[in-house]
């Protein structure tokens, strides 16, 4: 089944959104992180050059005399750790936050030089920044030291794991108002073609002639061809019925005149031949007189109730005198008929008739109607069945399956050209009761299933 057009522009509308706002994700976050990244050295390095503020140099070594002005430096496992070493190697100085807790070395750096390492301290993952410098204190004398400043990778990595819950938050959010706000504008946007097909569909169901004109500027080259589309269709099938039934009633004089001169002279009777192909005449006269009254009414929106055209059927269609013929009906009370009775009347009597000639004893007829949106009617008779050979050419008009037969070979053809009209399909097969089994389904309009 096709997708409409709103599910697939809103399909193609929302890869192109989260694409895009996938990347925009993605740059977001990268940005986010360079900028985490830059601040977290900056904030290091001033809080490098505190620790220097604070120091001094005693004999024991380059201490930092407290307070501190971060708070961390104070807190055990706080995630923010320092530690002044000498030439050797040896830490002088560590924080309060490191007490108690081991801190692999880094190593020394020479006076004036700057590195940037990860490292173990406190039992987790660090970035450590080493600072080299020469320190000189004339009362003291002069040392070289090597100052370790240490920030948990944890605190990194919590700040970014809180900003990306943030940003996904909001672009999801963004997402769904961007996708929701692309529905309401294609439902807008998309509603005059809406509205065509509403007016087609009520055209199709008989409740409009044409569409109207009031549509915007890119659909009235669309509309404007329909209804004149629509127009020389109207035109042509009354036209045509027209011209069949101007026909037909010129024909309908002569012939009756020519069955009243041969049936008036009781004493001298007719050939057989001319009174059959008089009856051939009338037949196809009125075959033809149907199609035309037929054409163009299937599919106007008109339902009828089966049940109660059946049951009047089981009353008109004559069954032969020479057998005992009864018919089994199994009707549902809700099956409509999609159309008038008298295409019901029509279609049923036909084939019912056909049934009468060749059962033995029985006829089934069987009308369902699934969930509305098909009606089935079969047809079933206990005669002798239609070969596989003949069952394409028993619906062709004037094709009879026996000639010993009466009848001008016109019923199933008019069955197929009825089925035909209202879009449905009819199959021929083997009835379980022994002879042949006509089976017609045809589909229902919303119409239809409205007026059950």
């Amino acid at each position: 089944m096709n997708p409409s057009l709103i599910r697939r522009l809103l399909l193609v509308s929302s890869l192109v959104l989260a694409g895009f706002l996938g990347a925009t994700g993605l740059a977001l976050d990268q940005a986010f992180r360079n900028s985490l990244d830059a601040s977290r050295t900056q904030r290091m390095e001033a809080l490098l050059y505190t620790l220097l503020a604070a120091a001094s140099l005693e004999e024991e070594g380059l201490v930092v005399e407290p307070p501190l002005a971060d708070a961390r430096f104070r807190t055990l496992e706080s995630g923010l750790y320092a530690r002044i070493l000498d030439d050797a190697g040896r830490a002088v100085w560590r924080s309060q936050s490191l007490m108690g807790q081991a801190w692999s070395g880094t190593g020394t750096l020479p006076p004036g030089e700057q590195r940037w390492a990860e490292g173990q301290a406190a039992g987790e993952a660090v970035l450590v920044l080493s600072y080299g410098l020469e320190w000189e204190d004339p009362a003291v004398g002069a040392g070289r030291f090597t100052v370790e400043l240490a920030e948990a990778l944890s605190l990194r990595q919590a700040e970014l794991q809180a900003y990306r819950q943030g940003l996904w938050g909001w672009l999801l959010g963004a997402a769904a108002a961007l996708l929701l706000a692309q529905v309401m504008i294609q439902r807008w946007g998309l509603a005059p073609l809406r509205r065509v097909a509403g007016e087609l569909d009520a055209i199709r169901r008989g409740k409009r002639q044409s569409l109207d004109e009031n549509y915007p500027r890119e659909l009235l080259p669309l509309t404007q061809s329909l209804n004149r589309l629509l127009k020389a269709e109207r035109e042509r099938g009354t036209r045509y019925r027209q011209a069949l039934a101007d026909l037909a009633h010129s024909l309908k004089t002569p012939l009756a005149v020519l069955r009243s001169r041969v049936e008036s002279d009781p004493d001298t009777p007719a050939p057989a031949e001319v009174i059959e192909q008089i009856e051939r005449m009338d037949s196809s006269l009125q075959y033809h007189l149907g199609r035309a009254s037929r054409a163009g009414r299937a599919g106007l929106g008109e339902s009828s109730p089966a049940a109660p055209v059946i049951t009047r059927l089981q009353r008109a269609i004559p069954m032969p005198a020479d057998r005992d013929v009864r018919i089994d009906v199994h009707c549902q009370p809700e099956a409509r008929f999609p159309g008038p009775e008298a295409d019901l009347m029509e279609l049923l009597g036909n084939l019912l008739d056909n049934a009468a000639k060749w059962a033995a004893s029985r006829i089934r007829l069987t009308v369902d109607q699934h969930q509305g949106r098909q009606l089935t009617l079969v047809v079933e008779d206990d005669g002798p069945g239609i070969p596989d050979t003949l069952r394409a050419q028993v619906l062709e008009r004037g094709i009879r399956g026996d000639q010993s037969r009466p009848g001008q070979g016109l019923g199933l053809a008019v069955v197929r050209d009825l089925v035909n009209d209202y879009e449905g399909d009819l199959t021929i097969s083997q009835s379980p009761l022994g002879g042949a089994s006509l089976r017609v389904r045809l589909p229902l309009r919303p119409g239809v299933l409205a007026a059950t």
